[in-house]
């Protein structure tokens, strides 16, 4: 049976002879009553207190969710991005990789004709030099020649005195 504070303060008793003081009685249960109502109070303001700190308790494990799911959300966008990162570094080497083996093809290509255009420059050179020699015994061959077919021919010395 629960009693409350405004029960105790008003409930009577029958008089008996040689009873308890009705006024110590009535004192007595003023301050019973007054302290069981201190106690409901103090009883609910700790309830409100509860359910504050409850709903504080869900709030912060609601927030403690949303960091959990972002932090979740954080790292796997920072292995998506280290994972394209990653792809696309080896993309910008596999393609400079292409480029460097194509100039080293193209410059070996280059060095390859420079070394067939010398090699064509020296056969000239020596063609060249090679006719120019026997042009060069073939007239001194016929100035020889013309020399003995040829007499010496004594030019007179024309003094016009």
């Amino acid at each position: 049976m629960k009693h409350y504070p405004t029960e105790i303060a008003h409930k009577t008793f029958e008089k008996k002879m040689m009873g308890y003081d009705q006024d110590e009685v009535s004192d007595y249960l003023t301050v019973v009553a007054a302290q069981m109502e201190a106690l409901l109070q103090e009883r609910n303001s700790l309830r409100e207190a509860l359910k504050d700190k409850e709903m504080s308790l869900l709030e912060y494990k609601d927030r403690d969710q949303v960091l959990k799911q972002t932090i979740t959300s954080v790292s796997q966008m920072t292995e998506r991005m280290r994972g394209d990162a990653e792809r696309e570094s080896k993309l910008i080497i596999n393609d400079a990789q292409q480029k460097a083996e194509m100039i080293t093809r193209d410059a070996k290509d280059s060095l390859k004709k420079t070394y067939e255009q010398i090699a064509d420059l020296k056969k000239m050179r020596m063609q060249f030099e090679a006719n120019l020699k026997a042009m060069t015994q073939a007239h001194l061959s016929l100035l020889e020649q013309g020399d003995s077919f040829m007499p010496k021919m004594r030019i007179p010395d024309l003094d016009m005195k």
